[in-house]
């Protein structure tokens, strides 16, 4: 039976992925500015959108996923200063792993995202 994503509001998220890995000495800095982008977004009061960072075992690898309604919050949520400039010092902290970008697709989940 194909799941019915209509009747979850949620036939059009945008799901994304972004994996990298970043040097050591960078890790506690790359913190901060994920938490302070992470601040301007909780400002914005939308439902609309869900992001979340995670550090990986290695302690040096972080993993991004962000789901977004519709492309106009994300294209709002990209826009945020603090945000393009934890993006800007992430690439000139010299990454020992390029970042990976993957489109994801939503398969289910025990929540409702968008309420």
């Amino acid at each position: 039976m194909p799941l019915e994503l209509e009747k979850f509001n949620i036939s059009k998220m945008i799901i994304v992925k972004v994996t990298y890995t970043i040097k050591p000495d960078f890790v506690i800095k790359n913190q901060e500015n994920i938490n302070v982008f992470l601040n301007e977004f909780k400002k914005i009061k939308s439902n609309d959108f869900r992001y979340i960072a995670y550090l990986g075992e290695d302690k040096k690898t972080f993993t991004h996923i962000s789901m977004y309604q519709n492309e106009a919050i994300q294209k709002q949520l990209l826009a945020v200063e603090s945000f393009k400039s934890f993006q800007q010092q992430r690439n000139d902290s010299g990454l020992e792993m390029e970042e990976k970008i993957e489109m994801m697709e939503l398969v289910g989940a025990s929540y409702d995202i968008f309420d």
